[in-house]
């Protein structure tokens, strides 16, 4: 079996590749950004690959889309710090095949990944327990955008740029446009255009309707 962990946090990393050599695979490889995870993706073609959400210089779920553009059958396991089910189904409908929380136990790990190396799909018990019991198939995922999100939308909505909106709500452009890639996820976007789209379409309706003092 051959393992690549993609995560942009040395710590993480290192420590998840020490943990995942006790499966004694054939090879474990490592990458911090989503250009050089793709790119070992496809040198090494591992049976399994373990990938973080958030990632200097882009979106897991980004990687995770263009993984499996390039081979379909990729099995990927989500390794995150998000225990919600909001992130957990858009891993899902990317396409990812397990989906494992940073708090949740060690032994969660090895066992998502074992289970998908045999094609098996695997969540965490806690998230699961979550997706049991609050997760419904007509639930809407606009209802989990917090106060932020909402803000940046309708601003996008009355056709301001991202260093429009850091101007305006007095924050650091990265953190409007990591906000716009939260934002993607939770509503399971590809592309900032559909967002976009997204926010001018809802802007007189569900936008000016959601209260902020919630």
């Amino acid at each position: 079996m051959k393992i690549l962990v993609v995560d942009d946090h040395a710590v993480v990393r290192e420590g998840a590749s020490r943990l995942l050599a006790t499966l004694a695979p054939d090879e474990i490889a490592e990458a911090e950004t989503p250009e050089e995870g793709f790119r070992r993706f496809v040198e090494m073609r591992p049976d399994v690959t373990v990938l973080d959400i958030n990632l200097r210089g882009g979106s897991g779920l980004d990687l995770l889309r263009r993984i499996r553009g390039e081979d379909a059958g990729a099995r990927v396991v989500i390794f995150s710090m998000y225990s919600d089910v909001v992130y957990a189904n858009s891993a899902r409908r990317a396409g990812a095949i397990g989906y494992v929380s940073k708090s949740a136990s060690s032994d969660d790990l090895l066992t998502a990944v074992r289970l998908a190396s045999a094609g098996q799909s695997f969540v965490d018990e806690e998230l699961a327990a979550m997706l049991d019991s609050d997760m419904r198939p007509d639930q809407d995922p606009f209802q989990s955008l917090a106060r932020r999100e909402i803000e940046v939308l309708r601003l996008l909505g009355d056709g301001l740029g991202l260093n429009e909106i850091s101007e305006q709500l007095g924050i650091a452009y990265k953190t409007v446009a990591n906000t716009c890639t939260r934002i993607k996820e939770k509503l399971g976007l590809e592309r900032t255009g559909d967002l976009i789209r997204y926010a001018v379409e809802n802007r007189h309706n569900r936008l000016s309707e959601r209260n902020l003092d919630m």
